[in-house]
């Protein structure tokens, strides 16, 4: 057999041998677009908030001058004091709406953790190599001065009006890459970090404002470990120069490593809008690497009965079928994260822009499906981007429209697939002249305008809605009779038992306060009611096991769509899991043993029921 170029291409593709083992850095490759490498910032004061009109040098985030002997003078920064950052009282229904949504994502690269082609000036007086964020904890002339650079850039790159911008145009996620070094000097000790640690004595209450900002426009946070102790892949993203990959064979760092995610787990596991925390970002795939991973989920239960439900994500090392498999053997909220570019191998480089769309829209999503199927969706794509080499789109006609085409088939493959996607990244410098990596410039060119699940906007600012518990009382879902009628014809009256004491839709409980029950008293005055009201007939279930499992998955389905598009207008995602907690969390009364099936298949009936009458009131609703 003789393959062409093309078709040998997309055999390596259908395999799974496209991508490598680690990504490189982009800079070591042509995309069509500058990156900065102006080493002279700017001198305006340290007051400035650049939020989303941040832009590289002269007009970026560093106050410094280097002088012509090579010496670096930054001018000091009063970082502002947070002082201890409290988290919002936690909130479990709104949490679980939080974790198990579908995800539109951005990554907020090079806030916490630098790479150097993405914010170049941060590095114009770092050390060594200039390449790392050690490097530049290292380097600015004292750890005085790398301070103020950082904390200037950590209070100055991202603000509440981006976070208020991604919820304005359909964004609810972001994921938080962060390394150990960030949760402060305690964690450096024993570290290359350690005679740096200074630096970072303010690093980890500016990540707890993040998550609080966050929260306020009601995005969720993934807490991503983007630089284990140790380095996971020996690349400059995990925070050292040296490229050792020492995590894994290292006892001490990997009991350093537990202990920072252990610290993660017993932070951020009751706050509402965690979604989860990433234990490694891009690890090499050794052999160590499923059981490093066994022995980190262990440990990160063990914190708290609630940590038990916490999500817990893990990068695949880029083999998606290892990892589907590690993923789908485990019962627990575990998600697997496939990063996916095109841009990082000499055949990638020379396959042209349409080549790579018909890749992703055949034997991609195809491998997508096949292990998103096998491990109840617990599948996200949390690194994607639009770039292309130069290469890519010579042969294009129009090299826009090929690069539209290609980054839209991306998104659109990996929403319908999996549970989420996370573009790379948010922010960089030079951002207005490079589509093909930073989001704000390539929304509404190569990317949509907006990204609703259900193509508006929420019906309510989140922080201003009622409790959940409060809200789902006052839902109805169809009646036993409507419900009779359609499921099960031949079943007779009376043959139903009363489940008032149950949760009412899956994991979300409802409050059976008295008003609601005298607000229904009222309405009915003196009148003896002669057949039961919609919310009285729903806590109904027949008697018959696989007629009560058929009833209440069909009405928790139906229901959790409304749930669901309250906020933000979301659909469901980790939709095989939340069916798994739903029936565990229902219990063998509800939903006997050997009727789960039937749960889970009228579940999904309900829901795709639900989400039509959403999305046909919302299609039918005036445009503002």
């Amino acid at each position: 057999m003789v393959l062409t170029a093309a078709g040998f291409t997309s055999l390596l593709h259908s395999l799974g041998l496209m991508q490598g083992t680690f990504k490189p850095t982009p800079a070591s490759f042509s995309y069509g677009q500058s990156h900065a490498q102006n080493k002279v910032a700017s001198t305006s004061p340290a007051a400035s908030n650049l939020g989303s009109n941040f832009q590289s040098p002269p007009t970026g985030n560093i106050s410094a001058t280097e002088s012509h002997s090579g010496v670096c003078n930054v001018q000091p920064y009063d970082a502002p004091e947070l002082g201890e950052q409290a988290f919002a009282p936690f909130d479990q229904a709104k949490a679980n709406v939080y974790r198990y949504r579908q995800q539109q994502s951005v990554n907020l690269g090079s806030w916490f953790t630098h790479e150097q082609w993405m914010t170049p000036s941060l590095f114009a007086c770092a050390a060594g190599d200039q390449i790392s964020e050690l490097d530049i904890a290292s380097g600015w002339g004292s750890h005085d001065g790398a301070r103020s650079v950082l904390e200037r850039h950590w209070d100055t790159f991202v603000d509440a009006s981006d976070f208020r911008y991604l919820a304005s145009i359909g964004i609810n996620t972001v994921r938080l890459p962060i390394g150990y070094w960030t949760l402060g000097p305690a964690f450096c000790q024993g570290t290359p970090f350690e005679p740096v640690a200074d630096v970072y004595q303010n690093s980890w209450s500016r990540v707890v404002h993040a998550i609080n900002m966050a929260f306020d426009s009601g995005l969720g946070v993934l807490v991503d470990l983007h630089g284990a102790p140790g380095s996971q892949n020996g690349q400059p993203h995990s925070g050292i120069s040296d490229g050792k990959t020492g995590l894994f064979d290292n006892d001490w760092y990997i009991n350093k490593t537990m202990a920072v995610l252990t610290h993660l787990t017993e932070q951020l596991t009751n706050v509402t809008n965690v979604v989860g925390i990433q234990i490694l970002n891009e690890p090499q795939n050794v052999a160590s690497l499923p059981g490093f991973y066994s022995q980190a989920i262990s440990t990160m239960r063990q914190v708290s009965p609630a940590a038990q439900a916490l999500p817990l994500y893990i990068h695949d090392g880029f083999n998606l079928e290892q990892y589907s498999e590690f993923v789908a053997n485990r019962t627990d909220f575990v998600v697997q994260d496939h990063h996916s570019y095109f841009v990082f191998t000499p055949t990638d480089a020379a396959e042209p822009a349409s080549q790579h769309t018909k890749v992703i829209q055949g034997s991609m999503s195809d491998s997508l499906a096949t292990a998103s199927d096998r491990q109840r969706r617990n599948l996200v794509v949390d690194e994607f981007s639009c770039a292309l080499t130069e290469q890519s789109l010579a042969e294009e006609a129009d090299p826009d429209a090929a690069r539209k085409t290609f980054c839209t088939g991306q998104m659109e493959i990996y929403q319908n697939e999996t549970a989420g996607w996370a573009f790379w990244s948010y922010n960089k410098e030079d951002c207005m002249s490079d589509h093909g990596w930073c989001f704000k410039e390539a929304v509404g060119t190569s990317l949509p305008s907006s990204f609703f699940t259900y193509g508006k906007g929420p019906l309510a600012d989140p922080s201003r809605l009622p409790a959940l518990a409060d809200m789902v009382a006052d839902m109805y879902a169809p009646t036993q009779e409507e419900m009779e009628a359609t499921l099960y014809p031949t079943a007779t009256e009376g043959n139903s038992v009363d489940y008032t004491d149950a949760p009412a839709v899956g994991l979300f409980p409802i409050n059976r306060r008295s008003r609601h029950r005298s607000r229904r008293s009222q309405r009915m005055g003196n009148h003896k009611r002669a057949t039961p009201s919609r919310r009285d007939a729903a806590e109904q279930l027949p008697l018959d096991p696989s007629q009560r499992a058929i009833s209440k998955g069909y009405s928790d389905g139906f229901l959790t769509a409304k749930i669901f598009a309250l906020y933000g207008m979301s659909k469901l995602g980790f939709t095989g899991q939340y069916i798994a907690d739903s029936i565990s969390h229902l219990g063998s009364t509800i939903i006997v043993p050997g009727t789960e099936h039937y749960y889970e298949q009228w579940f999904m009936e309900g829901l795709a029921d639900g989400e039509a009458l959403i999305t046909s009131s919302v299609n039918n609703s005036p445009t503002s």
